[in-house]
């Protein structure tokens, strides 16, 4: 590891988008350090994974807030970008969406906390090694965050609307130090979130007629992180094939 290396924090690693971007950001020379609920997978094969990853259910903000001290010294003082790409979306039984006047209040509580609030709490933990590096936070917002979704839960669709007006107070408080938020709001990518049913909004919703892939994300969220998007803050960007309209 170089003290030149630039460094990444990224939640919600273990698959799907988190993968890809290990792999972009990896392959690009930068240190993760990945986040996520589950041990380490010996089937994620980028160097050091393993002494990378960090153990947590973001559902618990206590230990959100403890494990700040720990991220600082694991990361050897320096971040560079942080990613929120962690996320929940649960569903009834047989696969339905969940709706606002079904869910219970503590269900919805955890989906905040997981979804929301352990991105504000990573962000005020840490915002002094941004603030160092000049740094760059990237929010993972939805496209359900705009729009009723036939899958996706309301307090799902609901965090993630939130998340998208928290980052634009994130770009707005921390502009002043030199520090870029911005979010990428993906449409349908072909991840294991999917549900069944997905095809038709395919065929009837998305201009290109097809699903995104994990790495077309990543290669947005590494040019949010990158000096090519220095200029760039406060920003939702979509990536959705055209979805949204």
């Amino acid at each position: 590891m170089s003290e030149n290396q630039p460094v990444l924090l990224l939640t919600g690693a273990s698959r799907g988008i988190g993968h890809a971007t290990v792999k972009r950001f990896g392959g690009a020379g930068w240190r993760v350090l990945t986040i996520s609920r589950q041990e380490f997978d010996p089937r994620c094969p980028w160097p050091d994974a393993e002494r990378n990853h960090i153990q947590l259910d973001l559902a618990d903000v206590g230990a959100v807030r403890d494990l700040v001290p720990r991220i600082k010294e694991i990361s050897g003082g320096r971040l560079d970008a942080l990613i929120n790409n962690a996320a929940i979306s649960p569903k009834h039984s047989d696969g339905s969406k969940i709706n606002s006047l079904q869910m219970a209040y503590q269900d919805w509580l955890h989906i905040f906390n997981v979804n929301f609030f352990s991105a504000i709490l990573l962000a005020q933990g840490l915002s002094d090694l941004l603030v160092e590096s000049k740094g760059s936070i990237v929010n993972m917002t939805s496209i359900v965050g705009s729009r009723v979704h036939p899958f996706a839960s309301a307090a799902y669709a609901t965090s993630k609307a939130a998340l998208a007006a928290l980052t634009r107070e994130m770009a707005n408080d921390l502009g002043r130090y030199g520090v870029r938020v911005n979010a990428v709001s993906p449409g349908e990518i072909d991840t294991a979130i999917l549900s069944p049913g997905t095809e038709e909004i395919v065929q009837r919703e998305i201009p290109m007629r097809r699903l995104g892939k994990p790495s077309e994300v990543a290669d947005l969220l590494f040019f949010l992180c990158s000096d090519q998007a220095l200029y760039l803050s406060g920003s939702e960007v979509h990536i959705d094939g055209g979805q949204r309209v």
